[in-house]
């Protein structure tokens, strides 16, 4: 059966966007555990193609895990590690690059197959490339961000860390949009109710979101949701003594801001603050408008409600001292008030 080519949407394709969106979540939650698990430096080649196995008999593992013991994280973290203790680390490190092999796949092979039989809705189409450009862009980084930890540090650099998170959010967000507009076609003509203030109210709460999200990278990145695990203080004071302190790549102004375990949470937890008023603030004036459109106030208090327990995980998170289930389940809320905030911009633009 031949497929028609639909020049304003096609369903198929936004299912395929949500199944790589979808994906892309699996990916980050897995390299969150990897982090959390300190298991991302244990695969210290770059092998795209010839890495998708892993090692076959012992004396590939032996091989594999002598690579690991020459790098500075085993010798001044994890010395006398056993095998079996290097097999797990490797696993997780393992099924992270396995997840972003099996994304690109999905992603590629479906594009050239829609594009074959123009499937893809043309006004989408150089969103699809670009998709397909970041993704490639994504294993660079990736690389990127672990070869920062194979020669004189003991954790990969938060800075690549967070640039690695970020751009996978990126691409995430770039997905579901398409998905979004794939799904529907274009938007139908008639009054446009959402006032231009609230559709920039919307779009800065996106990237407040967004900043917020790569704040949490450097948290992680630091290690800094081991420390300062009371709140609302942190060791009884609201700006940690600590905040300008030398932090773990000396002093300046990127030193603290990057690498300062007090600086890093602290922003986090101001930034979150901040994310609570706007999302509450925008959320009630949307509800209260008179002729506000019913699925744009449902949205609304949605995202406010989203915004309230992401807030509670995160502090429920910080005073737990970070445990590998709940700092996932965080992490996944995240990104479901990154889709929440999304989504309501993208219903503004269409009310």
């Amino acid at each position: 059966m031949r497929w028609s080519y639909n020049l304003e949407r096609s369903r198929s394709v936004a299912a395929w966007l949500f199944v790589v969106a979808a994906l892309v979540v699996a990916m980050v939650l897995v390299g969150g555990a990897t982090r959390l698990t300190g298991s991302g430096l244990s695969i210290t080649q770059w092998r795209p193609v010839t890495g998708v196995l892993p090692p076959l008999g012992a004396q590939a593992w032996q091989a594999e895990f002598a690579r690991y013991q020459a790098i500075p994280q085993y010798r001044l973290l994890n010395v006398g590690m056993t095998l079996k203790q290097f097999k797990f680390i490797y696993g997780w490190e393992w099924t992270h690059r396995l997840l972003g092999r099996l994304v690109g796949l999905v992603f590629f092979v479906p594009l050239v197959v829609f594009l074959f039989l123009k499937k893809i809705p043309r006004r989408l189409v150089w969103r699809c490339w670009l998709l397909l450009a970041l993704g490639g862009l994504q294993g660079l980084i990736g690389w990127w961000m672990v070869a920062s930890g194979l020669e004189a540090r003991v954790y990969v650099a938060p800075e690549r860390l967070a640039t690695h998170l970020g751009l996978a959010l990126a691409i995430y967000a770039l997905a579901v949009w398409t998905g979004w507009e794939a799904w529907t076609g274009r938007p139908r003509g008639g009054d446009h109710y959402s006032p231009p203030s609230w559709i920039g109210w919307g779009t800065a709460l996106v990237g407040l979101v967004f900043l917020q999200m790569l704040l949490g990278g450097l948290v992680a990145g630091n290690h800094a949701g081991l420390v300062y695990n009371d709140w609302p203080m942190m060791n009884g004071r609201f700006v940690p003594a600590a905040y300008a302190a030398r932090g773990s790549e000396g002093h300046g102004l990127w030193a603290t801001l990057v690498h300062s375990q007090a600086a890093v949470q602290f922003d986090h937890r101001m930034t979150a603050y901040l994310v609570v008023v706007v999302v509450v603030a925008l959320g009630l004036t949307i509800v209260a408008a008179r002729n506000a459109p019913s699925m744009l106030k449902t949205l609304a208090l949605v995202l406010i409600g989203v915004v309230t327990m992401q807030l509670l995980l995160g502090i429920a998170t910080l005073m737990a001292g970070a445990p590998l289930w709940l700092s996932l389940i965080h992490q996944l809320w995240a990104v479901v008030l990154l889709t929440s905030a999304l989504g309501l911009v993208w219903r503004m633009r269409r009310s």
